[in-house]
C-alpha cells in the first residue's frame, strides 16, 4: 500500500488523474479495475474515479509495488545550468499563478528527442529559483506552459505555476477567451481584412494544405490581416487568430500571395536569399484576456493586455 497526501496542486484534481500521475505504466484498464475493487481510498473510505481531491486529503492505493518503481516524470525536474547561460529566460510579466514568457526563435516550447533545453526546462528553473515549485515535493505537477509557439517563431508564451492556473488557463484556451495577436513580415503585400479558407494538416512532412472551399478533412480558418508598414516588396502586418490550426498565419499568408518571409516551408526561396533570411520573420506579440466567468481562478486577468514591447521584428523590418 501506498500513502499520499494531496496538496495545493491537487486540489480539484479528478482522482482517476492523480493515481495516473503518481503511478507509471499502469493500463487504464488494471486503473479502473483498482476503482471497481475499492482499492482505492481516500480518508480511510472506498471512492470513485471521478471523485475531486480536496488539499490535505489522505490517498491510499493498494496497488502493485511494480507500478510505483518509476517516479513520475513530472515530479523530478533536472537543472540547465549549461543551457540556461545560452539562453537567459525573459519573463515579460508574472503573478503568484501565471507567466508570460519570450521565446526567442529556435528555442523549443517543450523537450524533443534532440534533448536541447526548452522553454519549460528554464520555466521549472525560475519557479524553483523563486521559491514558487519544488520538484521534490510535488507528486503529480510541474510548472508548464499553456500555449505553444513553433520552433522559429519568436514571442509570448504563456505558463502555469500550479495545477489550478494550468486547468483555468486551458480553459480560456478552449472557450475562445484569448486574443492572440502578432506582428509578421510578407514577401509580397497581403489584402487587409479578415480572411476565410479551409486548411488541412498532413502528418506527412508536418505540413498543411489550404484552398479556398470546404471540403472534407479541411477545416475552416479564419485569419485578420492588417499591413501596418511598407517597404518595397515587404510588409510589417499585425495577424489576429480567430481560429488557431496549425500553422495557420504562415499557410493561410503563402495562400493570399504574401508569405512570411524567412519561411523556408511556406515561403519564396527567391525573396528569403533576398533578404538573408532562413528563419520565419513572425512574432507572438500580444494576448488580451476576454471576460473571464467569476468561477474561474484567474477572473482577475479579465481585460488584461500583455504585449511585448519594441519586439526586434520592427529593428528587422527597418533593416530591410
Amino acid at each position: 500500500m501506498k500513502e499520499f497526501t494531496a496538496g495545493k496542486n491537487e486540489d480539484g484534481m479528478r482522482l482517476s488523474r492523480f493515481v495516473e500521475n503518481v503511478t507509471s505504466g499502469m493500463p487504464q484498464s488494471l486503473l479502473y479495475k483498482s476503482f471497481r475493487n475499492k482499492r482505492v481510498r481516500v480518508n480511510g473510505k472506498h471512492a470513485k474515479a471521478d471523485a475531486r481531491l480536496q488539499k490535505g486529503d489522505v490517498v491510499q492505493l493498494y496497488i502493485n509495488d511494480e507500478f510505483f518503481a518509476a517516479k513520475p516524470a513530472s515530479a523530478k525536474v533536472p537543472k540547465h545550468e549549461a543551457q540556461k547561460k545560452r539562453f537567459p529566460l525573459r519573463v515579460i510579466w508574472e503573478d503568484e499563478n501565471l507567466a508570460a514568457l519570450y521565446k526567442p526563435a529556435h528555442l523549443l516550447c517543450h523537450s524533443d528527442a534532440t534533448g536541447d533545453v526548452s522553454l519549460v526546462d528554464l520555466f521549472r528553473d525560475h519557479c524553483a529559483e523563486r521559491g514558487e515549485y519544488n520538484p521534490d515535493e510535488e507528486k503529480t505537477f510541474a510548472p508548464a506552459v499553456c500555449n505553444r509557439l513553433d520552433r522559429g517563431t519568436e514571442g509570448l508564451v504563456l505558463a502555469a505555476k500550479n495545477y489550478a492556473s494550468l486547468r483555468d488557463m486551458n480553459a480560456i484556451i478552449r472557450d475562445d477567451l484569448l486574443k492572440k495577436e502578432y506582428l509578421c513580415i510578407t514577401a509580397g503585400i497581403p489584402p487587409r481584412g479578415r480572411h476565410t479558407a479551409w486548411l488541412r494538416h498532413f502528418e506527412s512532412g508536418n505540413r498543411v494544405r489550404v484552398q479556398k472551399a470546404p471540403a472534407d478533412g479541411y477545416k475552416e480558418i479564419i485569419t485578420d490581416v492588417t499591413p501596418l508598414k511598407t517597404k518595397g516588396p515587404y510588409a510589417l502586418c499585425r495577424i489576429g487568430l480567430i481560429t488557431g490550426r496549425t500553422h495557420q498565419i504562415r499557410s493561410h499568408l503563402a495562400f493570399l500571395g504574401a508569405p512570411v518571409l524567412g519561411d523556408v516551408k511556406y515561403g519564396s526561396r527567391k525573396m528569403n536569399e533576398r533578404a538573408g533570411l532562413r528563419t520565419q520573420a513572425l512574432c507572438a506579440q500580444r494576448v488580451t484576456f476576454g471576460q473571464i466567468p467569476q468561477t474561474s481562478t484567474l477572473h482577475y486577468l479579465s481585460g488584461r493586455v500583455i504585449e511585448l514591447a519594441e519586439p526586434e521584428i520592427e529593428r528587422l523590418f527597418d533593416s530591410l
